[in-house]
């Protein structure tokens, strides 16, 4: 199987947002981390002194940023504590049909792994699953993209249970996690902005459940030897040691810098997705 996508996170981080010159200290952030573009996400969980940031310098310059290039925007900002800065939040569930993989796909995967119900390198035909011969969940995770590959892995899991997705998302993970707002509406995945909060939070807290953290620290980490794109389980290595998934609405983590970052663009966001993760996930600039 070859790999099949080119994500948008490979690309060379730009100093404009949608044509939008960005005040000079925003630019000296995105030209000073220039040099990690392309290379392996650092994973650790240590930070050290050059990632220190000033959370309130962080989010002015994030809402310059946004201001600028799509003030509609929903965002957020936060680690492990939970939020630290956001756009303003009506509590309406918004549209995040694309993050359906990350959100409700890749957790359910994890929690039959940790079950021992599935295992990631068998082939899906020995669990009554149709796919091509030898193909498995691992290579649908780390190789594959697109609705094929999250269809596949839906099955698996619904065969694997005898549940629906939508079922086995929130009785085990946005359910034990306070997401309310989150379920399945009209065939596409709806959530606030605050249960997105409190996805990501929990993804870089200590926590052991209802996400394991075998099952993250396993994700992000690099599952594609030496082939290119370099990707993880579902998540891709992107700059300032950060995971990404999703190229509209994206998310990112960062175990090294204890931070997460969520956009959800009115448009799709060309240069601005990654003006943003630079933004919210770079240095602060000093004089």
């Amino acid at each position: 199987m070859t790999l099949q996508s080119d994500h948008a996170d490979a690309a060379e981080p730009t100093d404009t947002a949608e044509g939008v010159d960005l005040p000079d200290a925003v630019k000296t952030a995105h030209r000073g981390e220039r040099a990690g573009v392309g290379q392996a996400a650092d994973v650790g969980g240590v930070a050290d002194a050059a990632d220190a940031v000033d959370p309130a310098d962080m989010a002015e310059r994030v809402r310059v940023v946004l201001q600028a290039a799509d003030p509609g925007a929903a965002w957020a900002v936060g680690g492990p504590d939970g939020l630290h800065a956001g756009s303003q939040d009506d509590g309406s569930a918004l549209d995040v049909g694309d993050l359906s993989p990350v959100l409700a796909v890749w957790p359910v995967i994890g929690s039959l792994v940790a079950e021992e119900a599935l295992r990631l390198h068998t082939p899906l035909t020995a669990y009554g699953t149709e796919a091509p011969a030898g193909t498995t969940a691992h290579h649908l995770l780390s190789h594959s993209t697109g609705p094929a590959a999250h269809d596949a892995l839906t099955r698996l899991a619904e065969q694997l249970t005898g549940s629906p997705l939508a079922e086995l998302a929130a009785t085990r993970f946005w359910h034990p996690l306070g997401m309310a707002g989150t379920c399945f509406a009209d065939g596409t995945l709806r959530a606030p902005l605050a249960d997105l909060v409190r996805f990501l939070s929990h993804l870089l807290s200590p926590a052991d459940h209802p996400v394991t953290r075998a099952w993250i620290t396993e994700s992000l980490r690099i599952r594609t030897g030496e082939l290119t794109p370099a990707r993880g389980l579902l998540w891709y290595p992107a700059p300032h040691g950060t995971w990404s998934y999703g190229e509209t609405p994206t998310v990112w983590v960062s175990p090294r810098r204890h931070r997460w970052a969520i956009l959800l663009p009115t448009h799709p966001p060309g240069p601005l997705r990654h003006t943003f993760r630079d933004t919210a996930f770079a240095p602060t600039p000093y004089p």
